[in-house]
């Protein structure tokens, strides 16, 4: 956890349709450590709105919503509330929910039945700058990441001056895995890893991992799963 989650608790606003659903999540944030809830809203728009009126740390976002969806609510409070994070929590984990909310800049992703620990550990590590994603869902990414087509043994062309080892880190990165497992992979030390991932974190001004699988994706380094 880090200071500042220890100085005062997160701040949640919780955007559900299902009132029933919504009040069960609120009466749970409240008994947990380092939560309080300070609104919750019943579809994308009112939870954009009470982002602009209580500028929260965090918003646990439904997906599947009337008037507008997690998805796009996720976007807008994104771009225009960029201190508020987004972590998803919904019932569904396939991949027509997950990627997309992701690329609209969702930091954490946790389906409903997550307990009130793995609730709190993704508040606080999306805070951290680290990504909140549940052990489920993270299998779900490197199942869908090993399915799409093998990477070549050269990696594709580096953008922002990045050298092959920086982009062999970077891709690796986007396939979920650790500074240890990374290390293992290309048979250095941890702390080499670290090194590569800060040169390439300079060079390329990203802040955290999440950053990273997105920058991925975007310079068409790593390939979405077809539909």
């Amino acid at each position: 956890m880090t200071e500042r989650a220890e100085r005062k608790p997160a701040r949640v606003v919780v955007a559900d349709d299902q009132t029933v659903v919504r009040e069960g999540i609120v009466m749970l944030l409240g008994l947990l450590p380092g939560i309080e809830v300070v609104g919750a809203a019943g579809d994308g728009e009112e939870a954009v709105r009470l982002v602009a009126e209580v500028a929260p740390d965090v918003v646990l976002m439904d997906l599947r919503m009337p008037r507008c969806d997690g998805v796009e609510a996720t976007r807008r409070i994104r771009a225009e509330y960029p201190g508020t994070e987004v972590v998803v929590l919904t019932t569904y984990a396939d991949d027509e929910s997950l990627f997309p909310a992701l690329a609209a800049g969702a930091r954490g992703y946790l389906t409903k039945d997550a307990d009130g620990d793995e609730i709190v550990r993704a508040v606080h590590s999306v805070l951290s700058g680290d990504a909140g994603l549940s052990p489920s869902i993270q299998r779900r990414l490197l199942e869908r990441l090993a399915a799409t087509e093998a990477r070549p043994a050269a990696p594709p062309e580096a953008p922002d001056g990045l050298t092959v080892r920086e982009t062999e880190v970077l891709l690796l990165i986007a396939e979920g895995l650790n500074n240890q497992e990374i290390g293992r992979r290309l048979h250095v030390s941890t702390a080499t890893v670290k090194t590569h991932i800060n040169n390439l974190f300079a060079k390329t001004g990203l802040k955290d991992r999440a950053q990273a699988v997105r920058y991925a994706y975007g310079k068409g380094l790593v390939r979405p799963p077809a539909g």
